[in-house]
């Protein structure tokens, strides 16, 4: 009668690691989704950015490596 293991004696419930795969991937999946949600939201309810001027000496380089020349030169 001593050597009878009682049922629930072999089985610990659930693997330790696999709970801390679990709450990892958990937490994971929730910041992926969240981020998702905010740039969803961003894009409709931000007004796109605008661009910066492009400064004249800038623009002259570019005309310049385009070949064609800045008007008054």
């Amino acid at each position: 009668m001593a050597d009878k293991v009682p049922p629930n004696a072999g089985s610990q419930g659930f693997n330790p690691g696999l709970i801390v795969l679990l709450v990892i991937g958990g937490l994971l999946l929730t910041f992926l989704i969240g981020n998702y949600a905010l740039y969803v939201y961003a894009q409709k309810a931000l007004p796109p950015r605008k661009k910066k001027p492009v400064s004249k000496k800038k623009m002259k380089k570019e005309r310049l490596k385009q070949g064609v020349s800045a008007p008054g030169e």
